[in-house]
């Protein structure tokens, strides 16, 4: 609904997703509607920023400003896939231009890419969609790597699921396939430690060297209490029944990233993110610092 939201604004957003409205339903479609109306948009904004302190809504906000940038910016170097891990109900498939001009594989758990499938089939047209391939995968049993492979990613040579560590550059297994750029937004924090190791390990196995993952994550100090962050609002998503659990110190992300074959390009907080693309605006609105997003280049 952020998203929606902001698309509203007109003359000063940083993000325009015509399909977040219309992947709305029930009583979310119909605030995010009313937010055309900007009188109705500015209370409903005023309203969330004091419901959820801390931030969410321009994180959530300037996260995908970013994280876009980083898409194009990939696919400007020469990337020709996209990976959106754990889609949910992203639309960079259907609005990015650069998108559509290469293959897109939409990664989520079945449950939920099926709903997401049924309303893009419904409301995105033909020829904006024919370019993406959905592949239902469960991360916390499925294979990623081979789920992938299966649905026509060009992968690196060698095992579909293959690990790689510290000092493993991979020249000898990675001579073929095309690089990739992997969106995982949104995601990593409601996983376990094992769950996000595992991906991205298998990550590492199947992108060819010079891919890039990007990522979002929650600062580690955030979860244990040990950081000075005002407004978190871990108490509210627990209360919706999805609380938070994985974290990392943004100290040891390079050599976590080191460790799974990958090099940290790229870490920024949701409130750096917000000095870039909203205070230009004139627009002082509460963005996160443990929120983070992160970019690695496979190796």
């Amino acid at each position: 609904m952020f998203r929606a939201i902001e698309t509203a604004r007109r003359r000063d957003r940083v993000i325009d997703d015509p399909y977040a409205v219309t992947f709305l339903t029930g009583r979310y479609g119909l605030l995010a509607r009313a937010a055309r109306v900007p009188a109705a948009r500015r209370g409903l904004e005023r309203y969330l920023d004091r419901r959820f302190p801390g931030g969410p809504r321009a994180s959530a906000v300037v996260r995908t400003r970013l994280i876009d940038g980083l898409v194009e910016d990939s696919l400007a170097a020469g990337a020709g896939q996209v990976v959106l891990l754990g889609a949910g109900y992203d639309s960079r498939a259907y609005r990015l231009a650069a998108a559509r001009s290469v293959r897109v594989f939409e990664v989520d758990h079945p449950a939920t890419q099926v709903t997401k499938r049924g309303l893009v089939e419904a409301r995105v047209p033909v020829e904006r969609r024919a370019h993406v391939r959905f592949v239902p995968v469960d991360l916390l049993r499925d294979d990623l790597a081979a789920a992938l492979l299966a649905a026509g990613f060009e992968g690196a040579g060698g095992p579909a699921a293959g690990d790689r560590g510290r000092g493993e550059q991979g020249a000898g297994d990675r001579g073929f396939g095309g690089r990739a750029v992997v969106v995982w937004e949104g995601v990593t924090n409601y996983l376990t430690a094992e769950a996000v190791d595992t991906t991205l390990r298998r990550l590492a196995g199947v992108l060819v060297s010079g891919s890039h993952v990007v990522f979002t994550y929650v600062d580690r100090a955030a979860l244990d209490g040990t950081g000075d962050f005002q407004g978190v609002w871990q108490d509210a998503v627990r209360r919706h029944g999805e609380p938070w659990t994985f974290g990392l110190d943004p100290a040891v992300l390079p050599a976590y990233l080191d460790e799974r074959g990958m090099d940290l390009t790229l870490d920024l907080s949701t409130r750096d993110a917000a000095d870039r693309y909203l205070v230009p605006l004139g627009r002082a609105e509460p963005a996160a610092p443990f929120y983070r997003i992160a970019r690695a280049e496979v190796r």
